[in-house]
């Protein structure tokens, strides 16, 4: 089962054991902890503690959950900061695997973390996020289980500030917020000189003179069909800009396309792959396992079994993007799986801009992209 983040009181979250960021010494400290103490049960839940004695770092001892929804406290010790030189990143790693291997010695289906020694031990925290959806990611690679990492306040989830501040430059860039203005717009906007249309290369679009783009621009029941405009296409060759083929339709000359066109009764008689057939050709073009694919796309089994089992399955754009990330396709073979799903990228919308701005780089560690998503208050990929 895969990893969610949100952001949440922990102990107000229902999951199968709750992980308490705890005291070397059978006390209880501030933040998180003490509001796990207060909502299970101090007395109850400090006399359990009492009983363990004293942790080590990294070290984990459970207890009865008392009066939360839970059935376990899972109770590990954080490292304190000491520079990064002290193995205390090693250390904060293995406070996640133990208690997820704990979690799975005791059968538990779902585990809910805080986001461990971020407080008080004073880890930095875009490495104590970074940590641990990595320490998680790499249990949920071979195990099943949902896990669910929460965030009290958003603005204490830090993520690189370099990569941050990129990606938000990125977005400033290219966001659009009229998805379905003037053609024209669309037609001169940099994609920062890489695949969208380019100012120097207007001239693709301009060729077919002004009274096309205006026609186009009036077009909208097909923006409403196709929310890529003057975005997601094929890559045109020999350096050519990339142009949204919905947006080259309605501007090339009526009698122009008209020419060897296919009548509709033809086209439906010829439907194309669908968004399954497309998925599974990939998968074994690949040489991937099923398994191998909804882990990395943060998917569980039972999702993921849905859609094997349904030739006609429709996936929601999330679930889509997080396939693509995990069969590691590039922008062309993204927009290209989502189009058979009947769905497409949006220069207005901020979450597919940030997805774009991991694959446009190659990048497609859906744990990295889901911190970024989550930190700008977007939907994250998969669950």
């Amino acid at each position: 089962m895969p990893l969610e983040i949100v952001r949440n009181d922990i102990t107000k979250v229902k999951a199968d054991a709750i992980v308490n960021s705890a005291n070397r010494q059978p006390v209880c400290g501030g933040g998180t902890e003490y509001q796990i103490y207060e909502a299970a049960g101090h007395k109850d839940l400090l006399k359990a503690r009492e009983q363990v004695g004293p942790l080590d770092v990294a070290e984990v001892a459970v207890t009865p959950a008392f009066a939360l929804d839970a059935k376990y406290i899972i109770h590990t010790v954080g490292p304190k900061w000491m520079g990064g030189k002290s193995g205390e990143m090693l250390a904060l790693a293995g406070c996640y695997r133990n208690a997820l291997e704990k979690a799975k010695e005791l059968g538990c289906e779902s585990i809910a973390f805080p986001l461990i020694s971020s407080g008080v031990f004073r880890f930095p925290k875009d490495y104590a996020v970074r940590i641990a959806t990595q320490a998680i990611g790499e249990f949920l690679q071979t195990n099943e289980m949902m896990v669910t990492l929460v965030v009290f306040d958003r603005k204490a989830f830090e993520v690189s500030e370099d990569l941050y501040s990129d990606i938000q430059a990125f977005i400033d860039d290219n966001y659009v917020q009229d998805k379905y203005g003037d053609v024209r717009r669309y037609a001169r906007r940099r994609w920062q000189g890489r695949n969208v249309f380019d100012v120097e290369r207007y001239d693709a679009f301009e060729k077919w003179g002004d009274e096309a783009l205006d026609e186009a621009a009036e077009c909208k029941d097909q923006a409403l069909e196709c929310e890529n405009m003057a975005l997601q296409s094929p890559q045109i060759p020999d350096g050519e800009p990339r142009i949204c083929s919905m947006s080259l339709a309605c501007a090339k000359p009526k009698e122009d396309a008209e020419k060897g066109s296919a009548s509709l009764d033809d086209i439906l008689a010829k439907p194309g792959e669908t968004f399954c057939d497309k998925l599974f050709n990939l998968i074994h073009e690949k040489n991937l396992d099923d398994v191998e694919v909804y882990k990395k796309a943060n998917l569980d089994r039972k999702h993921f079994s849905k859609i094997r089992s349904n030739v006609k399955y429709k996936p929601t754009k999330k679930t889509a993007l997080a396939l693509a990330i995990a069969l590691h396709l590039n922008m062309d073979e993204t927009v290209d799986l989502l189009a058979r799903a009947e769905l497409a990228l949006s220069p207005s919308n901020r979450g597919d801009l940030v997805v774009s701005y991991f694959i446009e780089r190659g990048m497609y560690d859906i744990w990295e992209i889901n911190n970024m998503l989550f930190k700008f208050g977007l939907p994250t990929l998969g669950v």
